[in-house]
Formats: structure tokens, C-alpha cells, sequence
């Protein structure tokens, strides 16, 4: 079955006052019915949770950040799973719940076990909704907004288009807000021509902003899958972007021809988990990037930091300190110490289990 990923905003769920607005909520769901009925697998990943609690709540005593963000979710989950289940319900439809965390994707088992879940719920019919659990995630344990969520979730379930709904049509060639500015319709794989139009900008509710959906959709299509950036204020614009029609403006990343196998695209996605780093010498820096399927050997290695298990995920430096390279360690950061400088050891990274960063 077709399968597609719908990440939603707060700023999509909420009017310019921060209320919620449930006309637009409404209208989304009614789109997201329209795919199911054509036959079309959807995954939401929704923000929302922190809008709900905070247009519900009025909190006399000052709070600092962390207690706000995990007071609001708290509230405001069950009441925007609440929204999302009446108004599937309406269109015969049933929605579940999915909360993580990204400590809860760090290993592969627990990846496999999520996706497990989700793969479950899409079989039996079941929408699944996907949010960051804000109420035990942490400054330093938490994603770095929805979008790169959706990126994680958009690969683990091998997807073949990630949308990403935002309060503007795409990636301009300027401030949207200002006359003469240009929407990009098409941003090909691996270019970085439209990275200086990015506004470094946060998002007014959430916690991302275009420079996070930027690198997000970017580093997806080279990874082989095709990502959207476009208003999700829009009426039938889910419709329009999943059929690929150009009737309705939006930014398209096209995805490289040649997708990576799906450990690496999970290991892609974890540099954030990375437990520790080595650090190789210049000529292991050189082939790693050279194109070729080489594993990273000890002999390559000139400095280990952390303390990792085998199996970790680790992050590879070249000379400078540069991150190229994000690896599942073949062994622990105590024999990798033992055993850097030395030759005919076992390599230290498998090419298989290596994803080679865009420098």
C-alpha cells in the first residue's frame, strides 16, 4: 500500500492569538481521510500537545521552561489526541497514540520495536499519531523539534514522501513576508543552492524553524526519500502534494535516485545517540569519503573519546575535529583505545553499518 508522512505544526493548529484552531484541525483530517479512501497509508506526526495545555490552562505562578513544556503537554496531549480521535471517528476512521522519546530510538532494537508498533496499527487500519512524549523528555534527551522526528519516523517506516506542514508555502528566495520574493519550487538532491535564503527564525509555537525543516528535508533526500515543505493553512494541500500536481505552490526535495539500505538511514538519524568518537588520520579520512564501501579499520584511528559500548552508535572525526562519519562501534571505547594505530585488527566500523555524512 502507498504509504506517506504528514508532520503538522503548532503554528498549523493554532490562529496568530495561540487558540487553537480546530476549523483548520477539522480540514486536515478530512484530507488525510480523502488519502485513506484512495488508498493511501498515512503516518501523522503532530505537534500540538504544549498549544492545547497552554490555551487550556492559566497558571498564576511563574514556571521555568522544562516545568511549563511538561505541565502543558501533559494537559494538552489528551485533549489534542481527544480532537484528533472525534474527528477521525466522524469519517469512520480510528487514530492511535504513539509517544517517544529519543532515548527510546538510541538502540536498533528499540527502533525495530516502534516500527513494529506502527506497522501493526497501519495494518489494522489504525492512523498512527506520533509526538514527542515532552513530559519526561528532558533539555538535553529531546529531539531538536517535531521535524527531525519526522525525518526518523519517515525512514524507519519507508515512506515514499515525508510532508512537512508549516505556516508558509516553502523555502522562498527571500523573507516570504517581503514583495519580490520567490518561492522555489524544486530543490534538486544534494544541492545547497537555497541554503542562503534560510532564515535562522524560530517558529512562534514550536521549537523548530525553516532552518530546521531545511537540513531535515535535505538530508532525507539524499537518503532516497522525496520531502515537502508546504502551507498546511492550505485547503487540499495534502491532496495536492502526495499526487504530485503543481497547482497549489509548494517546495519539493527531490530525492536521490540510488536510496541507502535502512540500518544506515537508522544510523543517519542517530548521530544525536553517538556515545563517544574516534578520531582518524588523514588518509582514513580520505577513503571513508572517497565513494567506495570501506569500513573504517583501527589502524585509521588516531584518538578515542567516550565511553561506549559495542554497538554504540560513535561519530568519526577527521584531522580537524570535523564529524564525517556516524558508525555502530564493532567493539567497546577500551578495546578501541587497545587497538587504534594497529594493523590486521577487525574493523572497527563495518561499511554496512556506516552512513557517511554530506561535508
Amino acid at each position: 500500500m502507498d504509504r506517506i508522512a504528514v508532520k503538522i505544526g503548532s503554528n498549523v493548529l493554532t490562529r496568530k492569538d495561540g487558540s487553537i484552531d480546530f476549523t483548520r484541525i477539522s480540514s486536515l483530517v478530512d484530507q488525510v481521510s480523502d488519502l485513506r479512501r484512495k488508498g493511501i497509508d498515512v503516518i501523522l506526526i503532530s505537534s500540538g500537545a504544549v498549544a492545547f495545555g497552554r490555551d487550556s490552562l492559566d497558571i498564576a505562578t511563574p514556571l521555568d521552561t522544562v516545568s511549563a513544556r511538561q505541565l502543558f503537554s501533559a494537559v494538552g496531549q489528551t485533549k489534542l489526541m481527544h480532537t484528533y480521535y472525534q474527528l477521525f471517528k466522524e469519517r469512520g476512521l480510528e487514530c492511535g497514540q504513539v509517544l517517544t522519546t529519543k532515548e527510546s530510538l538510541s538502540t536498533r532494537h528499540q527502533y525495530l520495536n516502534q516500527k513494529h508498533c506502527m506497522e501493526v496499527m497501519l495494518s489494522s487500519g489504525v492512523i498512527p499519531i506520533v509526538n514527542e512524549n515532552d513530559t519526561i523528555s528532558l533539555t538535553e534527551l529531546m529531539f531538536t523539534d517535531n521535524d527531525e522526528l519526522s525525518g526518523m519516523v519517515a525512514t524507519m517506516m519507508d515512506v515514499r514522501l515525508l510532508i512537512i506542514l508549516s505556516d508558509v508555502d516553502g523555502i522562498f528566495t527571500g523573507d516570504p513576508s517581503v514583495p519580490g520574493s520567490e518561492l522555489i519550487r524544486e530543490i534538486a538532491p544534494g544541492s545547497d543552492s537555497a541554503e542562503k535564503y534560510i532564515l535562522n527564525t524560530k517558529s512562534s509555537r514550536g521549537r523548530g524553524g525553516m532552518r530546521t525543516k531545511y537540513a531535515i528535508a535535505r538530508k532525507l533526500a539524499l537518503e532516497g526519500i522525496p520531502v515537502a515543505i508546504a502551507c498546511g493553512k492550505r485547503d487540499c494541500i495534502l491532496e495536492a502534494v502526495a499526487s504530485g500536481s503543481d497547482a497549489l505552490p509548494y517546495t519539493l526535495f527531490r530525492a536521490a535516485e540510488k536510496p541507502i539500505s535502512g540500518v544506515k538511514m537508522w544510523i543517519a538519524h542517530s548521530g544525536g545517540f553517538a556515545k563517544g568518537s574516534v578520531t582518524v588520520n588523514a588518509g582514513a579520512a580520505e577513503a571513508l569519503l572517497g565513494g567506495g564501501a570501506t569500513s573504517l579499520l583501527p589502524v585509521g584511528i588516531t584518538a578515542v573519546e567516550g565511553d561506549f559500548e559495542k554497538d554504540d552508535i560513535v561519530r568519526i572525526l577527521n584531522p580537524e575535529g570535523r564529524s564525517i562519519a556516524i558508525g555502530k562501534a564493532n567493539c567497546d571505547a577500551d578495546t578501541a583505545r587497545r587497538q587504534m594505530g594497529r594493523r590486521n585488527a577487525k574493523e572497527f566500523v563495518h561499511y554496512d553499518y556506516l552512513y557517511i555524512e554530506q561535508i
